[in-house]
């Protein structure tokens, strides 16, 4: 069977350089004993080095056209025609803690991080492909035009960092735009008296007015029938000057208002 042309609805951009996959993959670093998912295999040329590697590969493929390709070129790896973003990872894959690759659909990028957020109990660590501005919004600080809701979350949850850029040559077709390789270790330990979807829920509203105040933010928001001018926190500022431990404070005061 020969490969399909990718298709711009699902966002691919088939990998085709083989030293990128290996650089990849010693980034991944993976262990025998393993459980892996791959997003978006596509053609599989992560698919074709890592199921050699690990015990267990699942890889979720939303493009029918290249499922019984990947099944009969890999018959070891559990195949899974569907959409990553409506995959129910409990009822699937009863193993944890597993690992996460892939070179997934940039269109969507957003929507698979939260996923991962909203799974990360059975979540060990994540290594992925995505757009290089991406990249710098997940690792930004604040003050920063990068700094954001997902650079927020994802520094909460995961240690982060950026292994390394990828130009467009390395893909078929080329992407109009630079990538990177990040990876997320989301064994970090977290504070254990805190809502952790409440925090979701308050870093979401603060940005909602991006370049408005955070008392503005907040007065337009779920959070808006609360009164906050008793509390010891300078709501004057904008979302993107607070760190991650002063949004983790204003979580907490948020808490204690709504429980008051």
């Amino acid at each position: 069977m020969t490969n399909p042309y990718p298709l711009k609805r699902f966002g691919q951009n088939y990998l085709i350089d083989k030293n990128i996959v290996q650089k990849i993959l010693n980034e991944f670093n993976p262990q025998p004993d393993d459980v892996v998912i791959e997003i978006g295999p596509g053609t599989g040329a992560l698919t074709g080095e890592l199921f050699k590697l690990v015990k267990k590969l699942y890889a979720v493929e939303i493009d029918r056209r290249v499922v019984e390709n990947l099944a009969f070129s890999f018959p070891s790896v559990h195949v899974i025609n569907q959409d990553f973003l409506k995959l129910d990872l409990n009822e699937i894959i009863n193993e944890k803690p597993l690992r996460f690759i892939g070179n997934i659909p940039y269109n969507i990028t957003s929507s698979i991080l939260f996923k991962l957020i909203e799974n990360r109990p059975l979540v060990k660590d994540v290594i992925l492909m995505v757009q290089l501005e991406v990249a710098k919004r997940i690792t930004a600080k604040e003050k920063s035009d990068d700094y954001g809701i997902l650079g927020v979350l994802l520094n909460f949850f995961a240690e982060t960092k950026i292994c390394f850029k990828i130009p467009p040559t390395v893909f078929y077709p080329r992407p109009k735009v630079e990538s990177a390789i990040i990876y997320l270790n989301f064994e970090k330990v977290l504070p254990q008296d805190l809502d952790d979807t409440l925090f979701i829920k308050v870093v979401k509203a603060s940005f909602g007015n991006r370049r408005k105040k955070l008392k503005n933010s907040l007065s337009n928001s779920i959070f808006k029938d609360i009164d906050f001018r008793d509390e010891d926190f300078d709501f004057s500022r904008r979302a993107e000057e607070l760190t991650i431990n002063e949004f983790v404070e204003l979580t907490r005061i948020i808490n204690k208002l709504l429980n008051n």
